[in-house]
């Protein structure tokens, strides 16, 4: 699989300007961040496993596309509540699955138009369908736009490698995890990868 064509610039600049991220990058030479293809079906999943194990979230994520058949947004949304809650979903999840189809059907989300605009912009248009928070939003522009400048500071693993990397283990608040991701610009996505393979060196797509 095809690293994303800024990959090898981002670690040759991260590696000269930080010792910890040239070891790491070093180290991890062979995973590759990947986009799971379709922005619905991305942002469904996430939906779908929120709050349970990876194992759990598998195991609706099948029944919901066994029962559903085709999962593109038109059909999601007429899709009965009651039915999806059968499918291992909880009441409220089938609620944000349905709000997430109507904002794709009625245009409020526009895949077609984030190539340009901002990081912010894209996040606010996510951030606006029930059930997505910003580290959400956040994981869909690493894992599924490729954006190559992100930062998520609410991501329990980011905050862990830090502070085991750079602040002897004192747990960073927001501000300073901001602060410290400054140095790490244009490339934070790059960055976060590589703190995140230092934790756990398997790849988890999201």
């Amino acid at each position: 699989m095809a690293r994303p064509d800024y990959w090898n610039r981002a670690c040759a600049e991260l590696s000269a300007k930080d010792p910890v991220l040239a070891h790491l990058i070093a180290r991890y030479p062979d995973t590759v961040l990947t986009t799971r293809g379709d922005p619905f079906q991305t942002l469904a999943r996430a939906i779908v496993g929120q709050q349970i194990s990876v194992k759990a979230a598998d195991s609706v994520w099948v029944r919901f596309t066994e029962f559903a058949r085709n999962i593109r947004p038109e059909h999601v949304a007429t899709l009965d509540p009651e039915a999806l809650a059968a499918c291992g979903l909880s009441r409220r999840k089938a609620e944000y699955l349905r709000d997430l189809a109507g904002h794709f059907v009625d245009g409020r989300i526009q895949p077609a138009r984030w190539r340009e605009m901002n990081d912010e912009a894209v996040i606010a248009e996510l951030v606006d369908v029930r059930g997505i928070g910003r580290w959400t939003a956040e994981m869909f522009l690493i894992f599924n736009l490729l954006r190559p400048d992100v930062w998520p500071v609410d991501d329990i693993g980011l905050q862990k490698a830090v502070a085991a990397h750079y602040l002897d283990n004192a747990r960073p608040t927001p501000s300073t995890l901001r602060r410290h991701g400054e140095r790490h610009a244009p490339w934070r996505t790059v960055a976060t990868w590589y703190l995140w393979r230092s934790l756990d060196p398997a790849v988890v797509q999201y």
